[in-house]
């Protein structure tokens, strides 16, 4: 199985677009925020998503696919505006993994308050995301990192954060828990990849 580019566009879903503001893409489907970029960022966020055609009102939930400084930078001060944190049980133990980062960095961050957030498992993930339109689940990838999470829509939308490519597993051999992860995505229908740091591209069976 191989990836071909999916060339300008994403799926054809009315509300999904992707913001690169920064070193990180993100998604912003059906009020869902995937992923924010470093800290620091928020003016250049607010610019991106008004050149969409959207506004910071419209961001009802963030959900990191997992918690390194490029991926979790701006869900502080976003909540603190009103939207709400989804943080997935398995990663309660990260969340406050990259303030010493932006510390050492003196860059302008505020720390993630885990305590308002919507913490709920992989399981009940179905339910929670049908309450906002969306239909599929969230599932645990953790070759990258122990939190790292993907989120796979019924239509094939998936979005990965930074886990490798699938072409990967023939260029590194066996890598035992990369090929977990992406046996997981295939068998929950992922079709069309949208990564943080790639491409988007689309599963070529």
């Amino acid at each position: 199985m191989r990836l071909r580019s999916a060339g300008g566009g994403l799926s054809a879903h009315k509300t999904m677009i992707r913001l690169k503001y920064g070193n990180t893409n993100t998604y912003f489907v059906n009020g869902l925020l995937i992923d924010t970029d470093y800290a620091g960022t928020l003016g250049a966020f607010y610019k991106a998503l008004k050149a969409n055609g959207h506004d910071a009102g419209e961001i009802r939930w963030i959900l990191a696919t997992h918690y390194h400084p490029d991926h979790m930078g701006l869900i502080g001060e976003l909540t603190a505006r009103g939207a709400g944190l989804l943080l997935i049980d398995t990663q309660r133990d990260s969340v406050h993994f990259s303030d010493r980062i932006f510390e050492r960095e003196k860059r302008t961050f505020v720390p993630v308050n885990e305590g308002a957030a919507k913490i709920i498992s992989c399981a009940e993930s179905r339910d929670f995301l049908a309450g906002i339109g969306l239909q599929r689940e969230i599932v645990s990838t953790p070759s990258h990192s122990e939190d790292s999470v993907s989120l796979i829509l019924d239509d094939g939308d998936c979005f990965v954060g930074d886990l490798e490519p699938i072409e990967y597993l023939d260029a590194c051999g066996e890598s035992e828990a990369l090929r977990r992860d992406w046996e997981t995505l295939l068998s929950h229908g992922a079709k069309r990849i949208h990564s943080a740091h790639r491409p988007d591209a689309v599963l070529n069976t």
